[in-house]
């Protein structure tokens, strides 16, 4: 076992213990409030044992980590937290979270949670405030105080917490477990199973018995949910294709080399506009000045473009999402839509992409179900001042910059 530092939100050092093999499945560990990362000894141990490396961290105030100075424990502060710590990791873990650190993780990986995470594990989560409850807790907390922050207590913003929740569950989209110790007084089983029905992929399970902290009172039980959901939804053996199989396997096989996207446009013999987006895309030659671009035999534009003589690759930058979903879809007047002008071959330029390549054509070469367009560039044009849009893994994506 190795101990770590990271960078959290506003620069707060946080503690985490790093066990198992470094080639290993990542797993976060985040606990909640008034416990440290050795509350999941057992969990983390479970977890290497089933092959997987295993990340357990101190929130900030707890334990190892550092206690800010000027009491920064808002909620936002402890999800700005989770988010630094998962763009510092190298690789996409499953997050494994309980009570405040569930709520945190909720938030942080709702939205953009593919480029964060690649699953969530949720324990002793009350989507709901019950005053009562909170109360009791509140002051058994203090009773207990050990190594943390008691100004944790009074920092966050808890009539605030269950519209962040479930604001945030219905943008996750990412596998979910959700479990519930049965006995659980912070909230009801109608409460806890509408909560998971928010989510797109979510899994709810509860333990007979178990009280707040079902990862403390019926570890086992946590623990045999937990590998099951994990062996099941994201399994350590990597997907393999091979010839014959599920195409989908290598769809997604191919969909990890992450890419650029483009809209690739010309004018038919009567001079209407067509279009279409694409992510096949590539230099070929500077000398002479070569490119092509795969376009799908099954694509409406498709046999246009096929016989076109000239031709534009337009690159999109980020803010040209909408007209990249524009031209992939159907039944709509993409260029009744989009700002565009002729191109000196007159082919169609799309206004403010970070470049556009004007071409006539060189080649067209069968490629199965696609057509390998080659063309020689006339003309190419490009604003460096702007960041390109970019496709990974089925979803747009924009650079970051560490």
């Amino acid at each position: 076992m190795s101990i770590v530092a990271f960078a959290g939100f506003g620069g707060v050092r946080l503690e985490a213990d790093v066990q198992g093999d470094p080639a290993a499945p990542a797993v976060l560990l985040v606990h909640g409030a008034g416990q440290t990362r050795a509350v999941w000894q057992a969990v983390a141990r479970a977890l290497v044992d089933a092959g997987r490396r295993v990340v357990s961290l101190d929130l900030r105030g707890h334990g190892g980590s550092e206690r800010p100075a000027d009491g920064r424990y808002a909620f936002d502060a402890f999800v700005g937290d989770l988010r630094a710590v998962l763009a510092q990791l190298d690789s996409r873990p499953v997050v494994v979270a309980a009570s405040l650190g569930a709520w945190a993780a909720t938030a942080a990986l709702a939205g953009d949670a593919a480029t964060l995470a690649s699953g969530l594990v949720l324990a002793d989560l009350p989507p709901e405030i019950d005053q009562a409850a909170s109360r009791s807790v509140a002051e058994r907390l203090r009773g207990q105080a050990g190594d943390w922050d008691l100004r944790v207590l009074e920092s966050i913003e808890l009539p605030t917490i269950p519209a962040r929740l479930a604001q945030a569950a219905a943008a996750i989209r990412v596998p979910v477990l959700y479990v519930r110790g049965g006995s659980s007084m912070l909230e009801t089983p109608a409460q806890a199973s509408a909560f998971a029905a928010r989510m797109a992929d979510c899994e709810y399970a509860e333990v007979d018995g178990a009280r707040l902290l079902v990862t403390a009172d019926s570890t086992d039980a946590f623990n045999a949910l937990m590998l099951d959901f994990l062996e099941r939804r994201l399994p350590r053996a990597a997907p393999e294709f091979r010839q014959g199989s599920d195409a989908r396997t290598l769809r997604d096989a191919l969909g990890c080399f992450a890419t650029g996207v483009t809209i690739v446009t010309a004018m038919t013999l009567d001079g209407t506009p067509i279009g279409l987006t694409a992510n096949s895309f590539t230099s070929v030659s500077l000398d002479p000045p070569l490119l092509l671009v795969c376009i799908a035999n099954s694509a409406g534009s498709a046999p246009a473009l096929a016989v076109a003589e000239r031709f534009a690759v337009n690159v999109l930058q980020i803010g040209q999402q909408p007209a990249s979903n524009r031209f992939a879809g159907k039944g709509e007047d993409r260029f009744a839509a989009t700002d565009w002008a002729p191109g000196e071959n007159g082919a169609p330029v799309l206004a403010g992409s970070l470049s556009a390549f004007e071409c006539t054509r060189h080649a067209v070469h069968g490629g199965g179900d696609h057509f390998i367009l080659v063309g020689r560039v006339t003309r190419a044009t490009f604003e460096p001042q702007r960041d390109p849009l970019l496709y990974f893994r089925g979803k747009y994506r924009r650079l970051h910059f560490a």
